[in-house]
């Protein structure tokens, strides 16, 4: 990491400070993209920003940032205990009509049976 990015990033409390670099400056972080998740799921530890950034690169290029987005997904999983920000990712990731599709979406995407899980413990799937 460099020493302008680690002055950007690196005494970021909650992870907010990662994810405004992510998102003002998506054009030149593809170098240090590994890095940004990694300082990422080291600060929030309430998974906010993961479900944030995760949303966002999604949105930009979610076949470019599809490892990104899956470490970023899966911290948030873990880290977001009271399932107060992964729930959003469901519509927002696999479509608003992911609950017609959940046996198909639990059989090929680990993320989505993870949070499909967590969300809705009691389902068989």
């Amino acid at each position: 990491m460099t020493e302008d990015l680690k002055k950007a990033v690196g005494k970021d409390p909650d992870g907010l400070l990662t994810y405004e670099y992510i998102a003002n400056h998506i054009g030149e972080i593809d170098t240090v993209l590994d890095e940004l998740v990694d300082n990422m799921i080291g600060a929030d530890l309430s998974g906010q920003f993961l479900v944030s950034a995760a949303h966002y690169l999604h949105a930009i290029d979610a076949a470019k940032y599809k490892i990104a987005i899956d470490r970023l997904i899966a911290a948030a999983i873990d880290h977001d205990r009271e399932r107060r920000y992964i729930v959003d990712l469901l519509p927002a990731l696999w479509g608003a009509d992911y609950a017609d599709h959940v046996a198909e979406l639990s059989a090929s995407d680990n993320n989505f049976r993870r949070i499909y899980k967590r969300l809705f413990p009691e389902t068989v799937i």
